[in-house]
């Protein structure tokens, strides 16, 4: 019996071939709509899960036991309220304060940054090297602390020292794409360096991150704190990286928060006038947005299943019609209802589920294509598969009552059909 059955099954599946197979165009545009609905709804999701394993890797370099304290909450956000942009900034005193005050803290790392103003676009200071020149250069004063809050490596040379802060020297760490672009066939250690017109030896050359998303570039030149504030006492902008103490992040949070408070004569009951936030905090808020978007996808791309649907449904009824004398003479050699209503149903499901299989791969393309243009896409193996069980469902779905109409026509009426 499961063997008449699955020779059933085998010859409706040949026969919606053989159908599709004579109607290409019409094939085609039937489940045009699949196509689409299926390509949109994984490359959207494969640049969704892209982007969303690039910010994770990138948040997993700040390190799970770091907290970034600033004038206000870091993150993604929408535009800054005047009581923001009119904040004034943290100081090094505040840094240094978290640091010896407190006991869930390890380690500071402080970065002096231009003023955040409240029109216009930021800063872009240009490095420079025997005409040789990089504009969108990251450049910041850091303490020498840099190294070990945020897990830094150096591809060459070394990172300066606390003397050497302490001393203003003219020196400076560069990131791995400033020194292939400005040093592309020598190393960079010792050279010199031009930023604003004022020249720094090269010290050391950082690693390439693993990610350079969300503004993480390689672009980087980190002169000392101190230097920093010596040519720029104007950019008085602090960012403030600390590093709890393994398992202690919680109590440090609550512990920075209680001290700049004091210190910014914050009055109880009132809300911070500063920020403080975390990778993980950041990540999450990501990941809310990024639900956003998917419910907004799943919505768009309903809608194009639901074209797809429709147009599956109509070209059933039009085969129906087309196929009413066969039906008849189906019928009337023994076959049931049920075997009228399978062979349907099995056309209908074989359609879409063939126009699933060219979204998948339109989408396979699509993510390859991205990935060549350093867009990250990645498409999950769940995500091919319910492609194709939704193609599938759809046909299944709307192929019913063309199905169930042609199981229920009377033989002798089919057979007199012109």
């Amino acid at each position: 019996m499961s063997a008449d059955r699955s020779s059933l099954l085998s010859e409706d599946v040949k026969m919606a071939l053989e159908t599709i197979r004579t109607h290409k165009v019409r094939s085609f545009l039937t489940v045009l709509g699949v196509v689409i609905g299926v390509t949109v709804a994984i490359t959207v999701t494969s640049i969704l899960l892209g982007f969303q394993d690039n910010v994770q890797s990138a948040f997993d370099q700040f390190g799970v036991n770091n907290l970034f304290v600033f004038k206000f909450e870091q993150g993604f956000r929408g535009r800054l309220s005047q009581e923001e942009r009119t904040r004034k900034p943290l100081t090094f005193e505040d840094a240094m304060a978290i640091r010896d005050e407190l006991p869930a803290i390890k380690e500071v790392n402080v970065i002096a940054l231009p003023r955040i103003m409240e029109s216009g676009p930021p800063q872009v200071r240009q490095a420079r090297y025997k005409g040789k020149e990089v504009s969108n250069t990251r450049f910041r004063g850091v303490t020498p602390s840099y190294v070990e809050v945020q897990s830094a490596t150096m591809k060459e040379g070394r990172f300066y020292t606390e003397l050497e802060d302490v001393h203003r020297v003219e020196l400076a760490v560069i990131g791995y794409d400033i020194a292939n672009a400005l040093y592309p066939n020598e190393s960079a250690v010792g050279k010199p360096v031009q930023v604003d017109g004022n020249v720094y030896e090269v010290l050391g050359v950082l690693d390439k991150k693993k990610n350079t998303f969300l503004g993480m570039s390689d672009n980087e030149v980190f002169i000392p704190y101190r230097t920093y504030r010596k040519h720029y006492p104007q950019d008085d902008e602090t960012f403030i990286n600390a590093m709890a103490f393994p398992g202690m992040k919680d109590a440090a949070e609550d512990q920075i928060r209680s001290l700049l408070r004091t210190r910014r004569r914050v009055p109880p009951g009132k809300p911070d006038n500063f920020g403080l936030s975390s990778a993980e905090q950041i990540g999450d808020k990501f990941r809310t947005i990024m639900a956003g978007v998917v419910q907004l996808v799943v919505v768009i791309v309903s809608i194009g299943l639901l074209v797809g649907g429709v147009g599956v449904m109509n070209i059933m009824l039009m085969g129906v019609t087309e196929r009413t004398r066969e039906i008849g003479v189906r019928k009337a050699i023994g076959a049931r209802r049920w075997d009228i209503t399978l062979q349907f149903l099995t056309e209908a499901v074989t359609l879409t589920g063939i126009g699933g299989a060219i979204g998948v791969a339109l989408s396979l393309g699509f993510s390859v294509l991205l990935r060549l243009l350093s867009i990250p896409s990645l498409v999950p193996v769940w995500a091919v598969f319910l492609g194709l069980a939704v193609a599938s469902s759809v046909g299944l779905f709307f192929g019913i009552y063309p199905a169930v109409k042609a199981s229920r026509l009377d033989p002798v009426i089919a057979l007199r059909y012109e």
